[in-house]
């Protein structure tokens, strides 16, 4: 428990900066839509002059894009992204920081299992994350609602909105194995921007091929498409089961290397 405190305390500051730049960033795009909606038709009319592929790189579908769900859907990838930076930094910094900050030799003393080091800090990683998401959430409900947005369907919107999560848990996982086979990082913030980006970038590029079912298991960005959300309200059964099958290895593997790797003490 002490651990898990300490390690809740460490990451506070960093939790608040990104919480706050999620919130900023909805806040930006939301109070935008109000006076997009009034010039709807002039707004469709300037999308549709893109070429389809530039579209499709940034989640654009026409036949949406003028209500709120087809706008909001547009813009929360742009927060998925930020979601996505915040728990891959989470998961390459807490196994490896004992060797970064030279407290390894601190901690391996210490009477408690190598696999009670890594449940204690990953409990502290999702705990971060669901209270970011959580504040999240009530910061969005809260500008919803004062923007007087409505003719929107609830169940879709809520769905869009938790994929932050799913994404987020993914790149928390994926974080934690890379970080396993590093013997010592000195700086984890090109490892986690190098990573989550080149899985956006990879989406995006899936994003233009039309006939793109199997690609789209590459990049976790596009294991929730938005639209397909917002015709049926709900998920695509097969990304969702590649996702946590991605979770469950990467997470089992990171305690298995963790526990038999060896540890650099203080030179």
């Amino acid at each position: 428990m002490n651990m898990y405190l300490h390690e809740l305390k460490s990451m506070r500051k960093s939790a608040i900066i990104w919480t706050c730049a999620l919130i900023g960033l909805a806040a930006l795009y939301i109070s935008i839509y109000p006076e997009m909606a009034s010039d709807a038709e002039d707004f469709k009319k300037l999308l549709s002059g893109y070429p389809p592929t530039v579209m499709a790189m940034l989640g654009i579908d026409i036949n949406y894009i003028t209500s709120f769900l087809g706008f909001y859907s547009m813009i929360f990838s742009f927060i998925t992204l930020c979601g996505a930076i915040q728990a891959m930094n989470l998961g390459v910094s807490i196994l490896s920081k004992e060797s970064r900050e030279r407290t390894a030799d601190f901690l391996l003393v210490k009477p408690v299992s190598r696999s009670a080091i890594v449940s204690a800090k990953l409990l502290s990683a999702l705990t971060v994350i669901l209270a970011t998401d959580a504040v999240f959430y009530a910061a969005l409900y809260i500008m919803v609602n004062a923007a007087e947005i409505e003719n929107y369907t609830v169940k879709p919107f809520l769905m869009i909105n938790l994929t932050l999560l799913f994404v987020q848990l993914i790149f928390l996982a994926i974080g934690m194995i890379v970080s396993v086979f590093f013997k010592r990082l000195k700086n984890i913030l090109p490892i986690s921007l190098g990573t989550v980006f080149g899985f956006y970038i990879i989406g995006a590029l899936i994003a233009t091929d039309k006939d793109n079912d199997a690609e789209r298991f590459i990049s976790p960005f596009k294991y929730f498409d938005s639209t397909y959300i917002i015709k049926n309200s709900g998920y695509e059964v097969p990304y969702v089961i590649a996702g946590a099958i991605i979770i469950a290895v990467a997470i089992t593997a990171s305690y298995i290397i963790y526990i038999k790797k060896d540890i650099n003490a203080v030179s």
